[in-house]
């Protein structure tokens, strides 16, 4: 186990900050269905339900290696070129065969972390790169100079963030903002069950759009994207409710298909402003769902339900590439 270094004095979250920053900004055609008087000479974009991105890496397997494959039967099929597997230290025996068998590459496996530990568990010898994937609730002295020392080391840290309420917002920006003092060019953070956060399906969409918890976001996912080296993780939410299945060609399913309608226009209103703070460079697919959800999503709906929303910001096939695979190989891939 590695020993801690004393943590340095370091500025306030306040101190950090430099002021709103310049974001660029969707058009409005993004949430507007296209004008279908378009002429000849202009044709209309591809159907966001055609748009695939040319390879995919599931950057958060939860399940067992056999369990997800099953999963992916469908639009994955032959598509996933490598996952990345949260699992225990004792798991990790077991998933070179288990990826073997189901033909796909490991590019990383995240083992647990307790930021309130102090210490970084030792990195076992591996194949493929070790990652950590820790929760957060709230945030301390140990817990910032855990996190620092693993970003220190060159770690990637994927963050499951299960407090996103105002005062849960305000603590994860003073977490991260304290341990990047001194790690703006080592290591990377990854934040998951924020895009899309937790949110009650109850609320109608119309009032969603001025309720203070979605304003709330808005303003906290552009702070956080002034942090350094963080990356968004684009996973199924904690919505208390199961991710809608994708209607089967030729078959009516006008419930599924409103339900999952549905889903989607609630994501794109949290996928935006995302989009608009952190570009399609720093978030990447997963299929996963943070492990406080009880509700039971399959990998081939979601990554239908997320490829479809996406597509439908009126996004082109790099962004779309970058969001499902080049991202993801990028943060997993470096060395640093």
């Amino acid at each position: 186990m590695a020993t801690l270094p004393k943590l340095p004095p370091s500025p306030g979250v306040g101190a950090r900050r430099k002021g709103p920053k310049s974001l660029p900004t969707l058009p409005l055609s993004a949430f507007s269905p296209p004008n279908t008087g378009v002429s000849d000479s202009f044709p209309l974009p591809p159907s966001p339900s055609t748009v695939h991105p040319d390879s995919v890496i599931d950057a958060s397997v939860r399940d067992s290696i056999p369990e997800w494959k099953k999963q992916t039967a469908g639009p994955l099929d032959g598509r996933v070129s490598a996952v990345v597997v949260k699992a225990s230290e004792g798991e990790l025996e077991r998933l070179e065969s288990q990826a073997s068998e189901a033909g796909v590459t490991i590019l990383a496996a995240s083992i647990p972390l307790d930021l309130e530990s102090g210490t970084i568990p030792a990195i076992p010898s591996t194949k493929y790169r070790i990652a950590f994937t820790a929760s957060f609730t709230s945030t301390s002295d140990v817990a910032v100079a855990t996190l620092q020392a693993a970003l220190k080391a060159g770690h990637i840290v994927d963050i499951d963030v299960q407090d996103s309420g105002e005062e849960g917002w305000e603590k994860l920006e003073d977490l991260l903002t304290k341990a990047t003092v001194e790690t703006s060019n080592t290591g990377y953070i990854i934040l998951s069950n924020i895009l899309p956060p937790p949110h009650d399906l109850v609320l109608p969409i119309v009032k969603l759009l001025t309720h203070p918890t979605y304003q709330s976001y808005q303003s906290q996912i552009a702070t956080l994207s002034l942090i350094p080296r963080v990356t968004l993780s684009y996973a199924p939410p904690t919505w208390n409710a199961p991710t809608p299945p994708t209607p089967v060609p030729g078959q009516d399913a006008p419930t599924a298909s409103k339900e999952q309608k549905e889903w989607k226009r609630r994501i794109k209103m949290y996928l935006g402003p995302a989009v608009e703070a952190f570009g399609f460079e720093r978030i990447i697919f997963g299929s996963a769902p943070s492990p406080i959800s009880h509700a039971p999503s399959n990998v081939s709906d979601w990554y239908e339900i997320a490829r479809e929303s996406l597509a439908e910001l009126g996004v082109d096939q790099e962004s779309v590439d970058a969001v499902f695979c080049g991202n993801a190989k990028r943060v997993y891939a470096t060395s640093d």
